[in-house]
């Protein structure tokens, strides 16, 4: 398959997510201020859309408090830059399992797993313009632990969040998660033309190499709209790969937290890093109102006071 370039280009920034990241830099947001300011200036810099996840203001470990997307969200809106909210929904659905000889019971440290509705209470209640929906089980990273995501729990929350009129964003971490979101979408779980992003080198998933990164493209359907991201040192040769192909790019302390060799980044840094490489390619970055005309998108309005 030819490729084909995309001329007009949104900028996402993963601004804090999951992972145990809060100890390796300062940068990394904690609070939902930190959080929320992080974003702010990543949008003035150049996103169009700011992907939040949310953590303990004091230990900096990754929480599912509704008070925290709650402030994180009326902080975003407060602000007077524009930008697209895009909130996780990949939260409560981790395994940890006992161990290799006795994987029962759990552990129950690492354990956190709710039900659909739960899952997704805070999309509900903050009503972002997307949000994150991991398609598929994993076993991501560590040794006994594994990202779970049925077929029956990707369809109830699919069902919630378009009922809601938020936007799923689809992540895909293997081939086969693009194979079952086509299946949601012919099954009229999920709208079509869908949004995904690409997970590309999160272990153990797709490897970050080309020739799997196209494979991925290749199987998103011709009227979707897709973004992609590597993680580490390879987050900035993604943003010409998946601009190259066709695509959107994402940047972020969530994937990356370094600007240079033994420099860390800040989420603005990456942002404006990023913009130079699409610009100097010869394509444009496209803001948030843009996005929204592209994708169908319903901005919502600052809470009422």
């Amino acid at each position: 398959m030819p490729l084909e370039m995309n001329r007009d280009v949104f900028i996402t920034c993963a601004v804090t997510g999951s992972g145990g990241t809060q100890d390796r830099s300062p940068h990394v947001p904690r609070s939902p201020k930190q959080i929320a300011d992080s974003a702010i200036a990543a949008a003035k810099a150049g996103a169009a859309v700011v992907h939040c996840h949310v953590r303990d203001p004091e230990t900096g470990a990754p929480s599912r408090r509704l008070d925290l997307y709650r402030e994180v969200t009326d902080r975003i809106r407060d602000a007077e830059v524009d930008v697209v909210l895009n909130l996780t929904a990949g939260m409560g659905g981790d395994i940890v399992f006992g161990g290799v000889e006795s994987p029962f019971p759990v552990n129950e440290a690492g354990t956190d797993m709710i039900g659909a509705s739960e899952r997704v209470t805070h999309v509900a209640e903050c009503l972002p313009e997307i949000c994150t929906l991991d398609c598929g089980t994993m076993n991501f990273a560590e040794a006994d632990y594994v990202m779970t995501n049925t077929p029956g729990m990707l369809t109830a929350m699919g069902r919630m969040m378009t009922a809601l009129g938020v936007k799923p964003e689809i992540e895909a971490f293997d081939t086969g998660h693009l194979w079952y979101a086509k299946q949601l979408v012919k099954d009229g779980v999920l709208d079509s033309p869908a949004l995904v992003q690409l997970c590309m080198g999160v272990p153990w998933g797709a490897p970050d190499d080309l020739n799997t990164f196209m494979a991925m493209v290749n199987n998103v359907p011709d009227d979707w709209t897709f973004s992609a991201f590597s993680l580490g040192r390879h987050q900035m040769a993604y943003v010409a790969a998946a601009v190259l192909a066709g695509g959107n790019v994402r940047v972020g302390l969530e994937d990356n937290l370094w600007l240079d060799k033994g420099v860390l980044a800040e989420n603005w840094q990456l942002v404006e890093r990023a913009g130079n490489i699409i610009e100097n390619m010869g394509a444009r970055v496209i803001g948030p109102a843009e996005v929204r005309e592209k994708l169908g998108l319903t901005k919502r309005a600052p809470a009422a006071k």
